[in-house]
């Protein structure tokens, strides 16, 4: 059995570049184009790359857009140097640390283009919206999902996690989202995004306080 030589780094550094210009080149032809209308010659003429390459290297067209996505949910996903929550206030800088993070990606002009082609092209290329909720958004649940499972984990929150992380991310957005997606609001800036998710955080530690307190709350009802 013959195995493949290894690929020098220069190699895999040019594949690399290759690849980069590929999906910039495909998430611009789909930004201009609209995703359904936006041609792989489009694409590849664009890129300096022949069509063949383009397949080579990335995919057809759906792949290419999978993987704009996923290479900025990676951005949405739990560090693995974030600390584990052993006590509320650790908790709270957790929570507001993670959501100062989500708020500032999503609300990226490039992330709130893509939330926009997907409404654009819901009926004559639902995969766009398909792709982006079960890669994009799902990474950035999933995360908050990991949280507050630790938390439950550590005896700080008491209920579902996923429950829990639905709740919170709706405190966090309530309708900067959708009037982001309208053009009615401005992009928080840095100082406005850490305050959101620091009031965030404690509205929300607040209507889950510590499973001993709700549970001597309860009895007194």
């Amino acid at each position: 059995m013959t195995t493949r030589p290894s690929k020098k780094p220069q190699e895999e550094g040019e594949e690399t570049a290759v690849r980069g210009r590929i999906l910039e080149a495909a998430f611009a032809a789909f930004m201009k184009s609209g995703y359904a209308s936006a041609s792989t010659l489009e694409i590849a003429t664009q890129a300096r790359v022949s069509k063949r390459e383009l397949y080579a290297q990335v995919g057809n067209k759906q792949e290419m857009l999978v993987a704009c996505i996923s290479a900025r949910a990676r951005r949405l996903q739990v560090p693995a140097d974030f600390p584990v929550a052993h006590d509320r206030d650790t908790l709270a800088h957790v929570l507001t640390s993670f959501g100062t993070q989500l708020v500032r990606e999503i609300t990226d002009p490039t992330v709130i283009a893509v939330f926009r082609l997907a409404i654009a092209e819901a009926v004559h290329a639902p995969e766009v919206a398909q792709a982006l909720d079960s890669i994009g958004r799902e990474t950035s649940r999933a995360a908050l999902r990991q949280i507050m499972a630790r938390a439950q984990e550590s005896g700080l929150l008491v209920g579902v996690p996923a429950d829990l992380a639905e709740q919170f991310g709706g405190l966090l957005w309530g309708n900067l989202l959708v009037s982001l997606l309208l053009g009615v609001a401005k992009r928080p800036n840095p100082r406005e995004l850490e305050k959101r998710a620091r009031e965030t955080a404690a509205a929300f530690l607040h209507l889950h306080p510590p499973p001993n307190n709700a549970a001597l709350s309860a009895a007194c009802r």
